[in-house]
């Protein structure tokens, strides 16, 4: 995908958001988060946005801690959510394309980089809201859904911070039965090492359309919602072990 695309997906479900969260209401639980109510995902998210836009738009090179959720709630927390999304789709869709500054996974440029990134952040938690409003996760397109997978498994989790860890050498493979996309991770005591390839035999296989294993593996849907062969106790581990929070 391209960066302008990235950018289209991230005022669509930003927008999606903010309207689902103001069909739930601030209390409402967030099923696919338990500790968190809507609050907690609009301040959550809205701080992100906040803290991507400062590299984008002024062009810091060097990592920088975020401004830290604010006390905010009701009305005044979602117009302060909507506004800062806003500014995050300004500074990306006004930033020149040799864009210089910090960014913490592989991508072509930091503006593809901070785009796509911003995107799938936002995807994800739009479907929290959604969830908490009592509509489910909602639609992800295949295109979409195949490149968050591959951030996911390719980017993501091939850092040191990756927990995804096995003492005995294990062969995951995910399966897009859809758009045809397999990924081969491949897990040890160290980071796991993932291909676009069906790379040899698997001890187990999650398979199911794109936008079911983008959910899944973001563990915004159960396993039950893909089709699991093989070792299932490596499917549990996936999903006991793989959450990305603020701190990885």
């Amino acid at each position: 995908m391209e960066t302008p695309a990235f950018i289209k997906s991230l005022v669509h479900d930003g927008q999606l958001l903010a309207s689902a969260a103001e069909e739930a209401g601030p209390d409402a639980a967030v099923p696919t988060c338990p500790a968190w109510q809507v609050r907690n995902l609009l301040r959550h998210t809205g701080m992100v946005h906040r803290w991507a836009t400062g590299f984008v738009a002024q062009g810091h090179t060097g990592y920088r801690a975020g401004a830290g959720e604010p006390d905010l709630d009701g009305d005044e927390l979602l117009e302060w959510f909507r506004e800062g999304h806003g500014l995050l789709v300004r500074a990306l869709s006004e930033a020149p394309p040799d864009l210089s500054c910090w960014s913490f996974l592989p991508a072509p440029s930091p503006l593809h980089f901070w785009a796509r990134r911003q995107a799938h952040e936002t995807a994800v938690h739009r479907a929290d809201a959604q969830s908490a409003a009592g509509g489910g996760p909602g639609h992800v397109a295949a295109e979409f859904a195949v490149d968050g997978v591959d951030e996911l498994l390719s980017a993501f989790h091939a850092r040191p911070k990756s927990r995804v860890r096995s003492e005995t050498p294990r062969v995951l493979r995910v399966r897009a039965t859809d758009t045809g996309d397999v990924w081969t991770v491949r897990l040890s005591a160290q980071p796991p090492h993932t291909v676009r390839t069906d790379d040899g035999p698997a001890d187990c296989e999650l398979s199911g359309t794109a936008e079911r294993l983008y959910l899944t593996l973001w563990n915004r849907l159960p396993l039950e919602a893909v089709s699991v062969t093989g070792d299932t106790g490596l499917a549990r581990l996936w999903r006991e072990q793989s959450g990305i929070t603020w701190s990885r």
